[in-house]
Formats: C-alpha cells, structure tokens, sequence
C-alpha cells in the first residue's frame, strides 16, 4: 500500500532470493493474501464470481477468460475491475447472494461475525483455496491424529490466520500487484477514522498519509519498495473523520510472491508510536534531516558496511554508480562502474577506494579516475572513501565521497596540450633561428649579449657561454665602433626606435666583410623595452641583393614582433594581397580562398574601417616612418564569428615611392574578453567595497605601504582617504598607544600565513576622539602560495555621535553661512556642493541631519530626499526655500521625505528645526554602556575560555583550576594570557573588574562548575 494509482511493484532478483529464504509459514500467509485479493476481486466483478470456482468450473473458466493479466503477478490473479464497478458490494445494487455478503464463516466453517457493508466477505471456498496452499508450503500436520489430539486441516489454519489478520491490534493491509488497496482489517480502519461501511477501493494510498509524507512515500517509499522489495519508515496517518488528528506510527511494507517466486500484492504493517520515547522521535528528526543535507550537497556521499552494501547514500551517488553494492565486493554487479586509472588501465578490485577503506585504509585526498561501463560515457571522477570503525581496529564500514572532476580534469588536458603545443612552436623558431645563415642576437639592458644563434657563434669562433654575456668591449671590438653600436643599443632601448645601419668588421678569425644590421625593441608585459633582438647580414654583395634584403629584413622584423602569427604581403601600386591560410581563417574564409581589397575590406567591421583605411594611408605616406600598427575587428565571411585582430607591418619605399609591404597579425579576441572580465571583476569589487559600510584595505608587507582603502576610512578615521597614511608605520601612529603591541603581533601571524581577529582602539586624528575598532586581516597569496599581500576587514564598533549637521548648496557661499550656522549650534557639519557628491557618500555617514537649499537648485535639492527616502537611509532632510517661495512648494518637499520646510526668514526658525530633527535621529541611538561594552567582550569568549574566567572570579589558582576542568596549570596559564588580551586588560584585578560589569559575580558562578575526577 505504497504508491500512487498506475505503479506496480516488479520484483528483481534480490527480491526473491530474500522471499525464497522466509520460512515456509510466512510464504503460506503471503498466499493467503494472495487469495484474499483474488477473493475481493471476484466479489467486485459479479455475483457468478462469488462463487466457488469447484461447484461452478464452467463460469469459473469463463470468468478467467474475461480477467486481465496483472503485471508481476500470479497467472490466475485478477485484473481490477473498471472505475465504475468500484461499488460497495453490500449496496443495494449487489448481485451477490445475501449468504455471501452476510456472514463470515468461523475459524471451524461454522457461522462467524457479520461482515459490513463495504468490507468484502472471505467464504468457506476461499479458505478451502487458502488451505491447499497451507499443504503445497508444508504447513499441513505431519502427524497421524491420535486419542485427544484434533487434526488440524489446512483450511482450519487458513482459517485461523485470515483470523488473526482481521482481529490483528495493528494496522494490516493488503494491496494488489498495481499497489491499490483491497484490504484493510478492523485495527486499521479505526486508526484511519474509517467505518466498516467505507470502500476502501474509493481511496488511492497516498490518501492514508498527511500532506507532508505523502512526497516521502511517492519518491523515497515506492523507488526502495521497487527495487528492494520492502521499505520501512516512520510516517504519520490522516484521520478522515477527524481532521485535526494525525496518528505517528511506524510503517513497514513488503511485497508478497507466491511459490514460483512471482508477485501477487503489497503488504503493510504499521504500529501506532505517538507515545514512544521522545528521544526516538528526535533521533528519527535528525536522520531525515541529515538525508536531507546529504542530498543538497553537490558530492556524491554514501556509507557501505562491512560486506560492501550500500546502507546510507544520497541521489547524486545512487545516480553515479547505479549499484547497491561495492563493484569490488560483488562478481554480479553492473558494468556500469568500471574504474580506469590515469594510463587508462582497469583498477584491480581490490585496489578501488571503497574495498581499500574496508581494509582499514584512508583514501584521501582520493584517487582520479576514469569511469564508465559498457554503455556510459567515460568521465572522471575523484573518489575518496575512509573507513570507520565502532570499536577495535578492524572497519565496520566505509564512507565514499565521488566528485565529478571531468570538466576540470579535461581542462588541464587541454591546458597540458596547449602548454606542449607553445614548447614546440618555440623549438620550433628556435631550430629556425638555429639553421637560417643570418647573424641573430640580442641585449639585455647592459649592452650584453643575451642571445646569439649558431651563425653568429661561428662568426666570432666562440660558444654560447663563452659569448653570452659579453659587451661589445669585451669582445675586443674597436672602441669607436662599440661607442656607435652601444649608441644604437641606447636608442633602443630609450625611445623602442628601430635602428639601421651597415659598419665594417673584421671578426676575431680574421673574416672581413660589411655588415647590414636591424636592431628593434621586445616589450615586456608592462610596455616598457626589456631588450634589444637585432638581426645581421654580410652585405659584402649589398647592391646585388639590396631589394632581397629589404623584404627579408621586412619579414624578420614582424616576425620578431608577433612570433608565429599569419604573414602576409601586400603590393600598395596594384592592390594585390598574398595571404597565408592562418590569417583567411581570421576572415572566416577557407583555405586557399581567393582575397583582394574587396574581401580585405568586407571583413572588417564598419565601425573600424575608416580607421584602418587612415592607418594605411600613414603607412605609405613617404614622410612618414612606413610603420603600420592597429587593432581592429572582423566579421568572418562564412562563419559570421566578430574576431579583435591585431596586426603589424612596414612598408618598403623606393626612391620615395612604396613598393611593398609585409605584415603580420594575430587573433587577440580570447585577450580582450580575459581583460574585459578583469575589469568587469574589478569594477565589481570596487563598488562593493566603496559602498561597504566597513573598512577594506589591502597593503604590501614587503615595503611597509598600504596600496588600497575603501571609502569608509573617512568616516571612521575622520581624514580623507588619499590623506590617510601610507606607511603601515605612519598608521601605527593613529593605534592607541596601548593596543599597538596587539596589533603588531597580529599583523605580524598574518604575514606568516594566519588569519587574525583583534580588537584594537585608535584616536582619530581629526578630533582625538577614540574609536573601538573589530579588524579580520588575512594573508593574500599568489598562485605558488607565497604571501605577497594582506588585506582586512575593519569594523566600527564605536556607536557613533548623531550631531552631525550635512549641508548641500549650489552656492558656495550660501554654504559656508549654513554651515556656520549649524556649527555655532554645536553641531558637527560638512558641506556638499551639490546633490550627486552627497548622495555618492550617503550610506557611509554618520547619523545626523541633513540641510538641503533650494533657492539655486530646486529639482536637484528634492532629489536628496527622495534617494535618501528611496534608499532607506536614515537621514532626517530639512528643505531650507526662500521666504516668497509658495505653498505648493512645501508639499511638494514634504512628499518627497523631507522631514520638515523652513523659510529664511530668520536664524532662530533654523536653530529650532535643526535642534527637532538632531532630536529625532538621537531618540533611536545612545551609546552603549560600560556595562554593555563589557558583556559584549564576555561574549565573544570561548567556553574555556569563560570556564577559566569563572574560576578567576571564585579566587581559584592555576593549579585549582586546572584540577577543576581536568587539564593542566600550564594549560591554564595560557588561557589566562588570552583572557588578558581579548579583554584588553592589563592586570588580574582589571581583568575581575570587567567581569564584574559584565554581571559576573562569585555569588553567580558558585556551584556552577563540577570538579573532573583525576
């Protein structure tokens, strides 16, 4: 009886073999339910079918022809009849003899109770039935009768147990295979509120339950009924009569087979536990809740006791391994979760984590590993199991946590390939660099080589570690042409000029020649030059192959600059344009495809071409320097993808006229979008953090400066922000001398890697006030871990001062005569010069009262209180408007939030309605108390912390004390020293005097501590 119309309960291999293992008294009455339910079954189809299928075999074998086969079920049990047959056969519309409906027969065959009139009658054919099954179970006497000894028959046992269901002082109830009620005894109908005149036919089983368990059983009830034939569960039942009344009681359903193994119906048992003990009651709250935390949690958890069943798992691993039990503990389990390690070879076994933990080992952090059966897709997972033990050495059980680690598991595969595939474009150019006859080097920023290919070596006959970081003196150069060459090296480096020239050398082996050489800057990430790559060519033969060595250098030049990008040539007199597939694919177009200006141009975005076509124009112009440098974006022809490309190149003149060009470009867009989601975060971050009501700041341990501060520095330093210290030893200065020591050591865990909570004081510099401040510092690392900053959270917990006076004016000088004025009143004021800077700091200020004029800036002026009023932010507004300003005017500034509209008239209205509002912000804010301020402290003590306290406060020493809570004095002294420093107290006697304002007293705490034994 635990599904909803439509299921049925199918039974599976380990069903039955658990059935196949009850003892044969149990599967008897399993066929007497069986019977039952044919019983009621035919009761409900008709009169001809009330009848003993014996005395009648001709109706009989007409009445199995018209039956429907159930699923699951036995070959002869009955289909159930269609909704509008589903009467009470006792009704006047029954066709059933009065015989049949009226009685039921005694446990003997002799009269028995009168059934009611929706309760279906069990006559003496159907106990005949039952007792042959009784015999076919071997429950038949195995004994001859002898003198004063009555033979049972199998009827009269029938008779007894179809007894013994009805008279049952327990809930008992059968279902058919489709899990629809067909019986329910006497017990059951009065813990339901139902007559014996109700058909419980009419009611589906979810009805039995009230609304808050009938999701339990739909979902959790039916799926372990289905798959494990049986399900128990603590539920509670609906009163149909009284709807106010719900009985608790303890559910437990099985399915019923009959001898070949084959389902006839559903079960259910339930006893009444409204009076158990509440603890059981509490225990069962706590495992529903934690199932419920389990399977809100994104990891797959269950726990596998020692023969490797599951016992205890929530959805995500049922859905990822798809077994009851352990693969490594069961030959037969699925094939679905096959394990493969990293070389993608099966895991033995005995080496998954699950069996490993049965063995008493701990599998974490886990192992990753591919898995997938015969028709799964292969994923990896991350499996961690340990074991846990009731007592002794040996594990009772495993606990298995799986984590999809597939996508993260992919992405370092591709990041791994990506890694290679940039190693060999490097070996790559290297190799280039390596069998090319030109000269190529490099300087670092002191003029020495950093780099020279193998043809530059041979040149000078020396190895790379004989030439690498070597001048040009060094290598005996003469010492006017290492004046001139460190001269081009300078320039370079100073200005990113490129440089050309040809000098005459004669090498250390006494070769001669004239060389032409190209030097050009390399960027580093921050756009300065870090070095100086230049290219050499003997030029001994210069006028022969002057136009090939302009279009090589051209080349090598953008080859340097955007090293493995797309080369392409262009002819500035013709128009016509030389490609490489790489760079048709930024076009979207495919390989090998024709391009001309046409396709060049139809390309880029409409929005870019007059700016590309400007950049083209500068680059031919033979004043200029022939440099063609931009970044654009493109729309692919055939796959309408808009790509970022930058591109760089130079045009090659003769005799004032361009004749060439070569160029190169890259695909920048996976840059840009990586940028703009860095200042998409950043921006993000600020506005938190300038809108936080706390402070966040972020400083450098390694050279003493803070580097960042939000906006709320200025409110609890009283100093503007870019006014504030730098120096983390300048803002020392602002600690109250007797706090500095604390927040010293504090500062200094965090830079080894802690995080710390402490409180400290400062004494502001604009006032001298003192301020309690709460600070959360944490160390910040960079991806090898190392602390390479701090940052921290600061909290104001000084309540702060509600005479604040906030004054906006469009005129300055109407400014500055407000603001006096509220000054001499004795309040604190400052001024804004318009609404937008004062709305921008609003939910950063202290409580106060804000004075808005406006007779310069009408529109502007309301606006404050309707952002204040919109924003809820608690600032009193008082519109200050000009004596002949009209009635209309006030309402208006009175629906917009002001709390009051005063005219100018004279300094006295406005001291009045200044004192009113300051009156009003103060009603909803004092100060705390000392005695407050010191039970907060006491608060936020640890409980052994406070224990330690109270023994203080009862005159105890270190040693009494640590007899008291069972650890040692030394122990003791060190909870002491934390007391002292979290309550800021400098003696024992301080120490007591704050624990007495926070209502500690000896007369309290006496009584309350018992002594450990030792």
């Amino acid at each position: 009886m635990m599904a909803s119309r439509g299921c049925s309960i199918v039974g599976s291999d380990t069903v039955s073999q658990r059935m196949s293992s009850l003892p044969c008294q149990t599967r008897a009455f399993m066929r007497v339910s069986s019977m039952c339910r044919e019983t009621l079954t035919l009761r409900r189809l008709g009169p001809g079918y009330g009848r003993s299928l014996s005395d009648t075999p001709q109706d009989a074998r007409s009445g199995r022809e018209a039956r429907q086969r159930i699923p699951g079920g036995s070959a002869g049990s009955p289909a159930r009849p269609p909704s509008d047959d589903r009467t009470d056969t006792a009704g006047p519309a029954s066709a059933a003899p009065a015989r049949d409906r009226g009685t039921r027969p005694g446990p003997a065959g002799g009269p028995g109770r009168r059934t009611g009139p929706g309760e279906p009658s069990l006559g003496g054919n159907f106990w005949t039935d039952v007792g042959s099954s009784f015999k076919e179970a071997g429950m038949a006497p195995k004994h001859p009768p002898s003198a004063g000894r009555k033979d049972f028959a199998g009827a009269d046992l029938a008779a007894m147990a179809a007894a013994a269901v009805r008279q049952a002082p327990t809930f008992v109830g059968l279902c058919d295979p489709e899990l629809r009620p067909c019986f329910l005894n006497a017990a059951g109908r009065e813990m339901l509120g139902l007559g014996p005149e109700v058909d419980i036919a009419a009611y589906e089983v979810l009805d039995f339950f009230t609304p808050a368990h009938r999701r339990v059983v739909e979902t959790v009830g039916l799926a372990s009924l289905s798959r494990e034939g049986r399900w128990e569960e603590q539920l509670r039942f609906r009163h149909f009569t009284d709807p106010s009344r719900e009985t608790e009681v303890r559910w437990s359903a099985f399915a019923l087979r009959d001898a070949s193994g084959r389902t006839i119906g559903v079960a259910a048992l339930a006893t009444a536990i409204s009076a158990f003990d509440p603890a059981e009651r509490a225990l069962h709250g706590q495992q529903m809740l934690l199932t419920s935390i389990l399977d809100s949690i994104p990891l797959g958890i269950g726990i596998y006791d020692r023969s490797g069943d599951l016992t205890t798992s929530n959805q995500r691993l049922r859905d990822a391994i798809g077994v009851a039990r352990l693969p490594s503990r069961g030959a037969t389990s699925p094939q679905r979760w096959s394990l493969y390690g990293p070389d993608h070879r099966p895991i033995p076994p005995d080496r998954h984590p699950g069996a490993r933990a049965l063995r008493g080992e701990a599998v974490t952090p886990g192992m990753d590993v591919l898995s997938g059966g015969r028709n799964a897709p292969e994923r990896w997972m991350r499996i961690s199991a340990v074991p846990f033990r009731h007592g002794g050495d040996e594990a009772d059980g495993a606990v298995v946590v799986v984590q999809d680690v597939d996508d993260l598991k992919r992405a370092a595969e591709r990041f791994a390939a990506a890694g290679a595939e940039l190693a060999g474009r490097s070996r790559f150019f290297e190799a280039t660099l390596s069998s090319i006859p030109d000269f190529v080097y490099a300087f670092d920023r002191q003029r020495r080589f950093a780099y020279a290919n193998p043809a530059m070596l041979a040149l000078f006959g020396l190895s790379a570690e004989q030439m690498i970081g070597k001048t040009f003196a060094d290598l005996d150069y003469p010492a006017e042409l290492a004046d001139r060459l460190d001269g081009h090296i300078d320039r370079v480096l100073g200005n990113g000029a490129t440089v050309e020239d040809e000098v005459f050398f004669r090498s250390p082996g006494g070769e001669e020649a004239y060389f032409a050489f190209l030097w050009g800057p390399v960027y580093g990430e921050d756009g300065s030059v870090e070095s100086v790559v230049g290219v050499s060519r003997k030029t001994s033969e210069r006028r022969a192959f002057e136009e090939r060595l302009k279009r090589d250098e051209a080349r090598l030049r953008a080859a340097t600059e955007l090293v493995g990008l797309g080369i392409y040539s262009w002819d500035p007199a013709t128009g016509a344009l030389d490609w490489d597939d790489r760079l048709r694919a930024m076009w979207g177009l495919p390989s090998g495809a024709p391009v001309d200006m046409e396709v060049y141009e139809a390309g880029i975005h409409r929005d870019d071409l007059a700016r590309v076509r400007s950049a083209i124009a500068a680059c031919v112009d033979p004043e200029g320097d022939g440099r063609y440098s931009i970044e654009y974006r493109v729309i692919g022809r055939d796959d309408g993808q808009t790509r970022h490309v930058a591109t760089s190149g130079r045009t090659v003149f003769d005799h004032g006229r361009a004749v060439g060009f070569i160029g190169a470009a890259i695909d920048v867009t996976a840059q840009r979008r990586t940028e703009a989601a860095v200042r998409t975060s950043e921006s993000q971050f600020r506005s938190f953090a300038e809108h936080s009501s706390n402070l966040i700041w972020i400083a450098d341990p390694a050279v003493g400066d803070i580097t960042y501060r939000s906006a709320a520095f200025e409110r609890i330093w009283g100093v503007a922000s870019e006014e504030g210290p730098v120096a983390l030893e300048d803002w020392m200065t602002t600690v109250h001398p007797d706090d500095r020591d604390q927040v010293e050591r504090a500062l200094d865990s965090v830079k080894t890697g802690e995080v710390a909570h402490f409180e400290y004081r400062i004494v502001r510099p604009s006032d001298g006030s003192i301020r309690w401040l709460r600070d959360t510092s944490f160390p910040i690392r960079d991806e090898h871990g190392t602390v390479t900053r701090i940052g921290g959270i600061t909290e104001d917990l000084t309540q702060d001062d509600t005479r604040h006076v906030y004054v906006v004016s469009a005129t300055v000088e109407e400014a500055r005569r407000l603001t006096g004025l509220a000054r001499s009143a004795g309040y604190r004021t400052r001024s804004f010069d318009g609404a937008r800077a004062f709305l921008d700091i609003a939910p950063l200020l202290a409580p106060g009262c804000v004075l808005v004029d406006l007779r310069k800036a009408r529109q502007e002026g309301l606006s404050v209180a309707r952002e204040l009023k919109a924003r809820s932010i608690t600032l009193p507004t008082i519109v200050l408007d000009a004596p002949d300003a009209e009635v209309a005017s006030a309402v208006t500034a009175m629906k917009a939030g002001a709390l009051d509209y005063i005219t100018l008239s004279d300094e006295n209205t406005l001291r009045t309605a200044l004192a009113t509002a300051i009156a009003e912000c103060q009603a909803g804010a004092r100060p705390a108390t000392r005695d407050e301020t010191a039970g907060a402290r006491i608060a936020r003590l640890t409980r052994r912390e406070r224990a330690v306290l109270v023994g203080l406060i009862e005159g105890g020493t270190n040693k009494t004390i640590a007899q008291d809570l069972g650890i040692s004095p030394r122990t003791v002294e060190l909870h002491r020293a934390q007391l002292m420093s979290r309550l800021n107290a400098t003696s024992l006697t301080e120490l007591l005097q704050i624990a007495l304002l926070a209502g500690l007293s000896p007369t309290q705490t006496a009584g309350r501590t018992t002594r450990k034994a030792t």
